[in-house]
């Protein structure tokens, strides 16, 4: 049986290429598979969801570079009017990126596509998921629609308002956490960063330090950095899973609903 696998989300593309000492960091993205297709001989296969650039190819080109480094060659560019070969596709993916650009675009393609349950189902089957960017804010709890400030849901898999590259002020996690419901808290991802969200509920800083936004017990919103190289982060109290995520882990593990913390 697959094992539910880490998020990695990325301020940048720059992690896809960065090298941690000698070890290239997508290696450890690629471990992570290994387990999975042990016994196997089909190759990775990998899924790039370009409708938040509005599937510019120069992109794409990219991510296939960066796949081809640890050795993944089965890709395939998932573009925002999706065929029934690309949901095949999508259903053997072992990883799926999506990618950065407009965080309001690519969310009202996925959504045009009814991709939130399959994209939920993948997670639960023990696919990895990879968000740069926009796709990194879309895989957390909520986007802002800046033409009318509204905040919109997005996939909620990471169970935390995420930004990219808007450092040191975060005015986008100032914006919405006050808003996004009582103990939401946002996470900031520096430009060149990453985030590793755990199964456990853990965060774990990449490359450079990450910013915590919330508001404290005094109603006043805070900002408190998470180090690189401490070890994963745990909250407090695991943030509570929403309903629908509840009701995938139930059919995932065989477990009734109401049975699951």
């Amino acid at each position: 049986m697959a094992t539910i696998k880490p998020v990695f989300l990325f301020s940048d593309s720059q992690l896809l290429f960065w090298r941690n000492g000698e070890r290239q960091f997508l290696e450890r993205l690629r471990d992570l598979m290994i387990d999975d297709l042990e016994g196997s001989s089909r190759p990775f296969k990998a899924a790039y969801f370009g409708a938040s650039n509005g599937d510019a190819p120069e992109f794409y080109d990219l991510f296939l570079a960066a796949m081809d480094t640890i050795g993944i060659r089965d890709c395939r560019h998932v573009p925002a009017r999706l065929g029934s070969d690309d949901l095949a596709f999508i259903d053997q993916a072992d990883l799926l990126l999506f990618a950065g650009g407009d965080v309001r675009r690519g969310w009202d393609a996925f959504d045009a596509n009814d991709l939130a349950a399959k994209i939920f189902g993948r997670y639960y089957a023990g696919a990895l998921l990879v968000g740069i960017s926009a796709g990194a804010v879309q895989l957390g709890l909520k986007g802002l629609d800046s033409g009318s400030d509204r905040l919109f849901d997005t996939f909620r898999i990471v169970p935390f308002v995420i930004d990219a590259h808007a450092e040191p002020d975060w005015p986008m996690l100032h914006r919405i956490v006050p808003r996004a419901g009582e103990h939401v808290k946002g996470i900031g991802i520096p430009t060149g960063g990453g985030l590793v969200y755990h199964p456990d509920y853990s965060l774990e800083p990449i490359r450079h330090p990450a910013t915590e936004v919330y508001v404290d017990a005094e109603g006043k919103l805070t900002q408190t950095l998470l180090l690189p190289g401490e070890g994963p982060f745990e909250p407090e109290a695991p943030p509570e899973r929403p309903d629908y995520l509840r009701e995938i882990e139930a059919a995932a593990s065989g477990t009734p609903p109401e049975s699951i913390h």
